[in-house]
C-alpha cells in the first residue's frame, strides 16, 4: 500500500477521468475542524497558517462555503483535486481505469482536514496543513487531534489487503501523523537524492515529484514487495545501495548533466 501527502495546490477546473466517487471516512472529524475554522477571521487564518492576506481571504471563503454532503457539484475526487509536484509525477489523469480502481484499494492520502483519504473520496477546496498548530478540544495541534485514528484506519486497510508492507511516500510533516509502533506491517520510506554541487542531496522539488513518479510506477506495475520497488527507474533515478544505510530506507539517486 502507498501513502502520500496532499498538496497545497488544487485543481477544480480540469475534467477528471473517473466517474466513481466515495465519501471520506473521517467526515465527522472534518466537520469539527471546519466549524472551528469558520469562526476565524481572515487575519486569524493568516496568522495560524502563515498565509498572505489574499490566501487567507480565499480560505476564509472556502470554510464559509464548506458543507456536507460532499457532492460532485461542490467537491472533486482527491486524486484529481490535488495538483502539486507529487501529483504532477503521479499524473493520475493519464492512468487507465483499471489502474485507477487498483489505486482506490492501495493508495492513501493523508490530510490535515480529511484525515486519511482514498483516491475517489470527494474533497471540497481547503487549506489545512498537518503541521498547523490548531488548538482543539483534543489537543494543541492536528497530530493530537487525529491521535491514533489515522494509524488504525490505515492498518485496517493494510490487513484487509493482506499486505506485508507500507510504502511511505509522504513528507515528514504528514508521515508524523502515522504511528509506526501501532502498525502491524513494515514501513518502507524511500529517499530521493539528486546530484548537486559535487554531492547527492535531497532537493525538495525533485523529491516531491519523485514520490509521485514512484507511486505511479508501483500502481502501474502492480508492485507487491520491496525488491520490486528497488527496480524503480523513472526519469533516470536508480537505487543506490552504497548510500542506503537502512534496508527499509532505500536511497534512489540520479545525475542530470
Amino acid at each position: 500500500m502507498i501513502l502520500l501527502s496532499p498538496a497545497k495546490k488544487l485543481d477544480y477546473l480540469s475534467p477528471f477521468t473517473s466517474i466513481k466517487h466515495t465519501q471520506a471516512r473521517c467526515l465527522t472529524d472534518s466537520q469539527i475542524l471546519v466549524e472551528q475554522l469558520k469562526a476565524y477571521a481572515p487575519q486569524q487564518l493568516a496568522e495560524l497558517m502563515h498565509l498572505s492576506d489574499e490566501l487567507a481571504q480565499l480560505n476564509f471563503e472556502r470554510y464559509a462555503q464548506w458543507q456536507l454532503p460532499c457532492q460532485l457539484d461542490n467537491a472533486k475526487p482527491a486524486m484529481f483535486a490535488f495538483a502539486g509536484d507529487v501529483y504532477t509525477g503521479l499524473a493520475a489523469l493519464d492512468l487507465d481505469p483499471t489502474t485507477l480502481n487498483y489505486a482506490q484499494e492501495r493508495l492513501r492520502i493523508l490530510s490535515g482536514l480529511y484525515g486519511l483519504l482514498r483516491p475517489f473520496d470527494l474533497i471540497q477546496p481547503y487549506r489545512l496543513e498537518m503541521g498547523t498548530a490548531l488548538k482543539t478540544a483534543r489537543g494543541h495541534n492536528l497530530y493530537e487531534f487525529w491521535g491514533e485514528k489515522l494509524t488504525k484506519i490505515l492498518d485496517a486497510d493494510l490487513q484487509a489487503l493482506g499486505e506485508a508492507s507500507l510504502l511511505n511516500l509522504a513528507s515528514a510533516e504528514y508521515a508524523k501523523a502515522i504511528q509506526p509502533k501501532h502498525l502491524s506491517q513494515k514501513l518502507i520510506t524511500p529517499i530521493f537524492k539528486d546530484w548537486s554541487r559535487g554531492q547527492y542531496k535531497v532537493i525538495s522539488f525533485f523529491a516531491k515529484r519523485a514520490r509521485g513518479l514512484m507511486a505511479r510506477f508501483v500502481l502501474q506495475q502492480r508492485i507487491t514487495c520491496l525488491e520490486q520497488v528497488l527496480a524503480f527507474n523513472a526519469e533516470a533515478y536508480a537505487y543506490n545501495p552504497n548510500l542506503t544505510q537502512h534496508p527499509y530506507q532505500p536511497v534512489f539517486t540520479r545525475k542530470i548533466f
